[in-house]
């Protein structure tokens, strides 16, 4: 769940200057096309600033419906639903506009290979995480995926080369994961697996969105539709490995049913498509910027609601993270002309 922030034109995980298809939570979703913000233009919509803090909050309680989700069924159902009702909810959202979802084998095949890294991985990494490990902590993983991308690009994209303002932002930032950790401690009170299934979550993210940049920016068609696409693929990958590695639910209980609904629906579909309406209206640099409420909110939903222990290294961790990947995401201020 990485919140789809915008790209550079990595949108953390949100935003490419041609239609791309996002992930989901952290806020990573492509900047819609010029079609797709003439429909929304000519609905009224709340203030964006309403907008802003509800997709804050629904991605922070992201976290939260992952860990009441896998009460009653296997990580790999979790996200399964997940990616089942998010696609459904996109796929509502393309029959209102009458958009088409992508066409092309080559396409599809790119999708295919963004679906894995964006949403099959990392939902059931997280999912699995979970089983073990707070949701508060996994959110605080999942603010490292800027950390991660940052750290990529120095390999991988040749076109973003770090400034020393963004190493120093790594550095600060991985400073901030050991504080978490408690590494001063050896890391003790902490699941090594759980911690290190999160962190892999987060990295599947910036990795994911350095495939899809190099192969499908410039692709012809709407963000919904490519996100849409790359949820429905998602489905099948997740619906094969569930059939293949767990058993059938045994029920269907209130809670975890209706917190597996919500995480894809809401927090997979529907959020998505919030964010491609801020990054339309006000910029991905803003819009971005609800990456680093999501730890915040996280951490409060499961000490509040789950009850989860909160010790002092954690959230003062968390602050050091979310300004490490700050720094990360700064850009040099333009020169002036004489």
């Amino acid at each position: 769940m990485s919140a789809p922030a915008p790209s550079r034109p990595h949108v953390s995980p949100s935003t490419a200057p041609a239609p791309t298809a996002p992930t989901a939570p952290t806020g990573r979703a492509c900047a819609p096309a010029a079609g797709s913000a003439a429909v929304g233009s000519a609905v009224r919509r709340p203030d964006w600033r309403l907008r802003f803090a509800f997709l804050s909050v629904v991605w922070g309680f992201s976290f939260l419906l992952i860990k009441v989700g896998t009460e009653a069924f296997a990580p790999f159902q979790v996200a399964l639903g997940r990616v089942l009702f998010g696609a459904l909810a996109l796929l509502a959202v393309l029959a209102v506009r009458r958009e088409p979802l992508p066409r092309g084998p080559r396409t599809w095949a790119h999708l295919t290979v963004a679906a894995l890294l964006l949403n099959t991985l990392p939902f059931s990494l997280f999912a699995y995480a979970e089983l073990s490990i707070p949701s508060s902590l996994a959110g605080i993983c999942n603010a490292t995926s800027p950390l991660w991308g940052m750290a990529l690009s120095l390999v991988a994209l040749s076109e973003d080369r770090p400034t020393r303002r963004r190493f120093a932002g790594l550095g600060i930032g991985f400073l901030g994961v050991l504080t978490v950790l408690g590494a001063w401690q050896g890391f003790s009170g902490i699941d090594a697996r759980g911690t290190a299934l999160a962190l892999l979550a987060s990295l599947c993210y910036p990795i994911g969105w350095i495939y899809v940049r190099r192969t499908l920016a410039g692709t012809p068609g709407s963000p919904v539709g490519l996100t849409g696409a790359q949820l429905m693929v998602s489905t099948l990958q997740l619906a094969v490995v569930s059939a293949l590695f767990t058993s059938a639910p045994a029920g269907f209980p209130l809670w975890p049913t209706l917190a597996v609904v919500a995480l894809g629906a809401l927090g997979t579909g529907m959020a998505l498509q919030m964010q491609y309406g801020l990054v339309t209206e006000v910029g991905p640099t803003t819009a971005q910027m609800v990456t680093y409420f999501i730890p915040v909110i996280a951490t409060t939903a499961g000490v509040l609601v789950l009850g989860e222990q909160l010790h002092w290294n954690t959230p003062v961790g968390a602050v050091i993270v979310l300004a490490g990947a700050a720094l990360t995401q700064a850009r040099p201020a333009p020169a002036k002309s004489a």
